[in-house]
């Protein structure tokens, strides 16, 4: 039997795990949106101040981790349309500051691709709770900046998320390309005459 001092101290080894695998998390998807899903592992190490290992021991393969990293940043970017919502100095603002978040997303969305079949069931789930995600939070961010004056009534949260994915597209392989300025542009571009 566990006695409660036990369970105790086991609760926080637990939040300390979520923390560390939130790190690793992170630190990959930035490495991923720098250098690719394609990148070294000791990149993402580097980056996340662990060793190889500790990634290998988490997320047995590239496939994994890639997963991982994109359940990972839906739900980021899920939580972080209300706080931006919240935070920013307009729901404008909010909007383009959480498009930001969603190009880096996509970015590494776009590179799951080519570890996924979009035939693979499981890829299926995942961009289905993409949707079921997202879809509200950006509703709700161009409800609200619609609402304020400060874009154009009637954009469906569908067609601008697509716009931006369709944007992300051309990101690939091309240094020269900045998605993320594109996509502002985009944003700037819903302003109410």
């Amino acid at each position: 039997m566990v006695s409660d001092d036990e369970r105790g101290a086991a609760r926080p080894r637990r939040a300390d795990a979520r923390r560390n695998q939130k790190t690793l998390l992170d630190a990959a998807a930035t490495v991923f949106v720098r250098s690719g899903v394609d990148a070294p592992v000791r990149d993402i190490a580097a980056a996340a101040g662990v060793g190889t290992g500790t990634i290998y021991r988490h997320f047995p393969t590239r496939a994994d981790l890639i997963v991982a990293v994109y359940r990972h940043q839906i739900e980021a970017c899920a939580e972080a349309g209300p706080a931006l919502l919240e935070s920013a100095a307009s729901p404008h603002a909010a909007l383009g500051q959480w498009i930001d978040l969603f190009v880096d997303f996509l970015v590494t969305k776009h590179g799951l691709a080519a570890v996924l079949r979009s035939d693979d069931p499981g890829f299926q789930a995942l961009h289905a709770s993409f949707l079921d995600r997202l879809l509200p939070v950006c509703a709700r961010l161009l409800a609200a900046a619609a609402e304020a004056g400060e874009i154009r009534p009637g954009l469906a949260a569908y067609e601008l998320m697509r716009g931006v994915g369709n944007l992300c597209i051309g990101a690939e392989g091309d240094d020269h390309y900045d998605a993320r300025r594109l996509a502002g542009l985009l944003v700037a571009g819903l302003r109410a005459p």
